[in-house]
C-alpha cells in the first residue's frame, strides 16, 4: 500500500522523502529542501500532489519557489510559515491528509521551531520527525525560535507515549532509528539539556 523514497540533497545532506500510494499512484514530498531539479523529476515519475514542510528552516525550504512555479502546493503550519519565502496552505495539528489511499496523520512537534511538525502514516509505522527527533536525540534549539523543554515535550508526550517501540523514525538529517532505540535515553537528554 505504502512506498517511501528518499533523496539526500543540499550541503547539509537533508533528507527528501516521498509518500506514495502503492494503489493509486499518488504521493506527498516531505520538505522541498534543495537541489529542485532533482524533486521536481520526482515529483513528476512519483505522482506528488503536494509538499508538505516539517517546519520553515532554510536548508528544508530552498526549493519551494521553484516547485510552486511547478504548480505544485506547499503546505506549512502556521508558527512557521512567515519563515517561508511563500507557501499555499496551513497545515493545523492532529488532521488527516489523505494521499490516495493512504492517511497522512499531522503531528505538532515544536522545539526546534515554534512549528514543527511531524508525521505518521495510517496502518504504517512509519513516523517522519523532521528535526524534532534523531538517532541519540533532540534536534538543535540553539536557533531562534528554538527551545529545549519545548522540544523534550514534544518528543515525550506526542512521539514516545503516542507510538509503539518498533515505530520507524525518519528524520531530517541522517539515518533511522526507532523509538524503542530512543525512549530509554529521555532522562539522559534532559539532563545533559540538548
Amino acid at each position: 500500500m505504502v512506498e517511501v523514497h528518499k533523496i539526500v540533497v543540499g550541503p547539509v545532506d537533508n533528507n527528501v522523502f516521498t509518500i506514495r500510494c502503492r494503489e493509486t499512484g499518488e504521493a506527498v514530498l516531505l520538505d522541498a529542501a534543495n537541489e529542485h531539479d532533482k524533486l521536481l523529476e520526482l515529483c513528476e515519475s512519483l505522482g506528488v500532489r503536494t509538499v508538505l514542510e516539517t517546519h520553515g528552516h532554510w536548508d528544508h525550504i530552498q526549493a519551494v519557489p521553484a516547485i510552486r512555479d511547478a504548480g505544485y502546493e506547499v503546505g506549512v503550519t502556521a508558527a512557521d510559515a512567515a519563515m517561508l519565502p511563500s507557501y499555499d496552505y496551513i497545515l493545523d495539528d492532529d488532521t488527516v491528509i489523505e494521499i490516495g489511499r493512504l492517511r497522512i496523520h499531522t503531528h505538532l512537534t515544536p522545539g526546534h521551531t515554534p512549528g514543527s511538525i511531524s508525521f505518521s502514516v495510517e496502518d504504517t509505522p512509519l513516523l517522519f520527525t523532521g528535526d524534532t527527533l534523531f538517532p541519540g536525540g533532540p534536534g538543535n534549539t540553539s536557533y531562534e525560535g528554538g527551545d529545549f523543554p519545548t522540544i523534550l515535550r514534544s518528543i515525550e508526550d506526542r512521539m514516545f507515549r503516542v507510538f509503539d517501540p518498533d515505530t520507524i523514525v525518519l528524520p531530517g538529517h541522517g539515518d533511522d532509528t526507532t523509538i524503542g532505540n530512543e525512549l530509554p535515553h529521555l532522562d539522559e537528554w534532559a539532563a545533559r539539556g540538548w
